[in-house]
């Protein structure tokens, strides 16, 4: 439910509004916007108390309507929050006019692998150095990551290039770990519904992107998002990397491009996709990520190692320096044709 304030209302109107709310067991969300203030009611409201509390704030002074809202997730909703969020991360700014780039390996195997794509990203123009320490991977038997050490490496890593890092923490005691080493705290695909990590990350206050399960509507993706910013945590991303395919024959995933701008038009979160995992195949990559950046994506989140023939995990998906340099390239084509800079 908003409730939407008149042009002349004044601060005790507002605060009777609140008051109102509040004394029935909800919360009272002020959203400032151009020349009134409207207040959300992001609580999940009874049944029996929605047609009685409409009723009870019509009448209020002040307020010019109020309307309910139609959506399950309320503070991802643009129905809540009309302009688009800016996420800036040590002046990194995702959501804004300019197309961010996060690039690097799957896993963090060693210092002189990071620092060499490393080196490769910051030459492409990358602002966002990624590397997986703790690795979920489908087998036991695969290559699990180096953890705390790979934490570690990537920080010292993205501190000597001038990059911003992001790593994936799997579980809720490991929150404080991973955002002691890194910029961005990322939630992987298989943990989008892992609602103890959601909360604990939500508490940290961290930057976080997270990734859409393989089989979630975007109801569930932004309910998902929901548990961040109930936590209050304002500085999410979420990210597209791709569902189940029909057909495994020729691609990991499907990349579902029009999530891109479903999601921009229904939330005002920033979108990353993930064309990587969302084709499994290197030479799929580039054109779809152009696809993303011209389906309005804020950031495109690409793998790109030093010798993908020799990567620990996820070689088939991985970009070269080279591939990654001629990416970009096009990418600030298509980026420059759309209003946009990369």
């Amino acid at each position: 439910m908003i409730v939407v304030m008149s042009v002349s209302a004044v601060e005790q109107d507002i605060q009777q509004v609140v008051s109102a709310i509040e004394a029935r067991g909800l919360s009272a969300l002020r959203m400032p916007g151009g020349d009134r203030i409207a207040i959300g009611i992001p609580s999940a409201i009874p049944p029996d108390l929605r047609e009685p509390l409409f009723q009870a704030l019509s009448v209020l002074p002040g307020v010019q309507h109020v309307a309910h809202v139609s959506r399950p997730y309320k503070l991802a909703s643009r129905e809540f929050h009309g302009a688009d969020t800016i996420v800036d991360v040590k002046g990194v700014r995702f959501g804004g006019r300019q197309i961010q780039m996060i690039t690097g390996p799957c896993s963090v195997e060693s210092y002189d692998q990071m620092r060499a794509a490393a080196m490769a990203a910051r030459a492409a123009g990358a602002t966002v150095l990624r590397g997986g320490a703790f690795k979920p991977r489908t087998s036991p038997y695969a290559f699990q990551g180096l953890q705390e050490e790979g934490l570690k490496i990537l920080q010292r890593v993205g501190r000597e290039n001038g990059l911003v890092t992001i790593s994936e923490v799997m579980q809720p005691d490991l929150v404080a770990l991973v955002a002691g080493h890194v910029d961005i705290l990322q939630i992987g695909a298989r943990n989008m519904q892992n609602f103890p990590l959601l909360i604990e990350a939500g508490k940290s206050g961290h930057p976080v992107m997270l990734k859409r399960g393989p089989s979630a509507t975007l109801d569930e993706f932004l309910l998902a998002a929901e548990y961040l910013l109930h936590h209050n945590n304002s500085k999410v991303l979420l990210c597209e990397r791709g569902v189940h395919p029909l057909d495994r024959s020729y691609t990991r995933n499907t990349l579902d491009l029009n999530a891109v701008p479903v999601l921009k038009e229904i939330s005002h979160l920033p979108v990353i996709a993930d064309p990587s995992h969302g084709t499994g195949i290197s030479r799929y990559v580039p054109a779809m990520a152009l696809a993303a950046v011209a389906a309005g994506a804020d950031g495109i989140m690409v793998e790109m190692h030093p010798n993908p023939r020799e990567a620990l995990s996820d070689g088939a998906q991985s970009l070269t320096p080279g591939q990654l340099q001629s990416l970009m390239s096009r990418l600030r084509a298509v980026a420059a044709a759309v209003g946009r800079s990369a």
